[in-house]
């Protein structure tokens, strides 16, 4: 197949696109370089299987013209759409920049796969749709739905237009929501700012919040997995798929701890006040993932050992392991 992956330079595009090209299909990239980087797509760029352009997604025109030159003599059967704002913290401060970058790159997505008659989309949707729920257990049907932040407003939106495109000109719509993924290429997230301030203070590490924050993690390989096995197995015209860990999760201080032992012993940790580690944070989170596990997949990694492989990836990738 000749798939598109929109956000191909971030975290989990790049690494979408090393599996991809591994299976053996053909794989176009765009992305802006605002978040993700030419570093990040190492793996695959002399693949001959890959093709990359820097474009605009939420430039219509400039959109338009890069698909119609590389759409060309193939066919696009997929658009895995991961371009996105990632920097929660940002859209909060400005919120422009959800709308920018993450619900007109999904709107202009969906109107060029309408022209150039493109059936299926695959979205990186997130858990961020759901809001502050305290204890209660989330699965895929439970609402009302109500993000805090910009970020989860948008990708909202987002899955909103895709469910509006379902009934009038996609073949296909699987939508995905993500949990807290990590891993590398790190670009932002609990664990890489963690091994940042280490790397800059190894003696002290200040946490945003109390440490009580409790979420699961999954790494970024079993992500790509699991999104590839429903996109495989998986019937119905939207499909949607909470994924993500299968137990409770970890805390920020279980996290801070683990980050310290690995690369600092001697380090000082001081929490905040307060469970939010900024505004628009979801400090707790219970995260069904039964229907994923009906239809066949569940993650080899706990939460737990997924950060301890996270983190020990991070710092290398740092050059400090």
């Amino acid at each position: 197949m000749t798939v598109l992956i929109t956000g191909v330079a971030g975290f989990v595009g790049s690494n979408l696109a090393r599996h991809l090209l591994a299976r053996g299909d053909e794989v176009v990239g765009f992305d802006n370089l605002r978040t993700g980087s030419r570093p990040n797509m190492a793996s695959v760029m002399e693949n001959r299987r890959f093709a990359f352009r820097e474009v605009e997604l939420s430039d219509l025109d400039g959109y338009r013209s890069a698909l119609r030159e590389f759409a060309a003599g193939r066919r696009i059967s997929d658009v895995w759409h991961l371009a996105a704002n990632s920097d929660i913290p940002a859209g909060v401060g400005d919120p422009k920049v959800d709308l920018r970058d993450t619900f007109m790159t999904t709107f202009n997505t969906l109107a060029l796969m309408r022209e150039l008659g493109i059936g299926t989309i695959c979205f990186a949707s997130s858990s961020a749709v759901y809001g502050d729920h305290g204890d209660r257990e989330l699965d895929e049907a439970s609402g009302p739905l109500l993000p805090i932040s910009n970020y989860g407003a948008m990708k909202l939106a987002s899955e909103a237009a895709i469910s509006a495109s379902a009934e009038s000109h996609l073949e296909r719509a699987f939508i995905f929501r993500f949990p807290n993924v990590i891993g590398v290429p790190a670009t932002h997230g609990v664990i890489f700012d963690f091994v940042h301030k280490l790397k800059a203070s190894p003696d002290y590490l200040a946490v945003l919040g109390d440490g009580t924050q409790q979420k699961g993690y999954l790494h970024v390989d079993e992500l790509v997995d699991a999104m590839l096995f429903v996109r495989q197995r998986s019937t119905g015209k939207v499909s949607c798929y909470n994924i993500g860990a299968s137990d409770s999760g970890v805390t920020v201080r279980f996290i801070a701890e683990q980050v310290v032992a690995h690369l600092a012993p001697h380090a000082r940790i001081a929490f905040g006040e307060g469970n939010k580690g900024w505004t628009g944070d979801v400090p707790k989170f219970r995260y069904s993932v039964a229907k994923l596990s009906r239809l066949g997949w569940k993650p080899r990694l706990s939460s737990a050992e997924a950060v301890r492989r996270a983190i020990g990836e991070i710092a290398a990738q740092e050059s400090l392991a």
